[in-house]
């Protein structure tokens, strides 16, 4: 049912995936304890394109109203959004977007609750970094690895459960693409 590749540089190709607007998921590691997709289970989308607002939430099966947070290099967040502290780590600080180019991250009020990411948070740096190269943006839609009324994915068989049973495109789990193997161009 899906299609394994084990990637030299999976950040690199998620953020191509990102940059091509795909939805992705990016499982890395050891989840984190607390409430938000912090970067190690999280569900990711291109922030420019206003449709992925709903394309996750109907993904997530989720009311369309349902708002989104940016996770943004940490260097780059003053480019982006005002208001907020220097580090906002967890996704505790709401700041103003200070763009138009980034609608699905974008409240109806001007705000979004910002994650800023260093070296330190993991591939997910990686991909923000690639992601930037190619796009010129430094901040994806960050959301839970999670589906409708269940807790953030866990296991890699979550994973892959969500990805069999969605219209996840893509999802990346420490360091392998996998695909439904209908998609995969072998």
């Amino acid at each position: 049912k899906i299609h394994v590749q084990r990637l030299p540089d999976a950040a690199r190709q998620a953020a191509q995936d990102l940059h091509d607007n795909k939805i992705i998921a990016w499982f890395e590691g050891r989840s984190e304890i607390g409430p938000r997709a912090l970067g190690h289970r999280s569900l990711l989308a291109n922030p420019k394109h206003a449709a992925n607002w709903e394309r996750m939430n109907q993904l997530k099966s989720r009311e369309k109203w349902r708002p989104f947070a940016p996770a943004v290099l940490e260097e780059d967040a003053n480019s982006y959004f005002r208001g907020h502290p220097d580090e906002s780590p967890y996704m505790l600080y709401t700041a103003q977007v200070c763009t138009t180019d980034l609608p699905a991250i974008t409240h109806v009020d001007g705000s979004s609750r910002i994650q800023t990411v260093t070296a330190e948070t993991g591939g997910l740096f990686e991909v923000l970094k690639y992601f930037k190269e190619l796009s010129g943006y430094a901040v994806v839609l960050n959301t839970s690895f999670n589906g409708p009324g269940e807790a953030i994915v866990e296991k890699p068989e979550e994973a892959l459960d969500f990805l069999l049973g969605s219209n996840l495109d893509t999802l990346y789990l420490d360091g392998y693409q996998i695909t439904r193997r209908h998609q995969a161009s072998i």
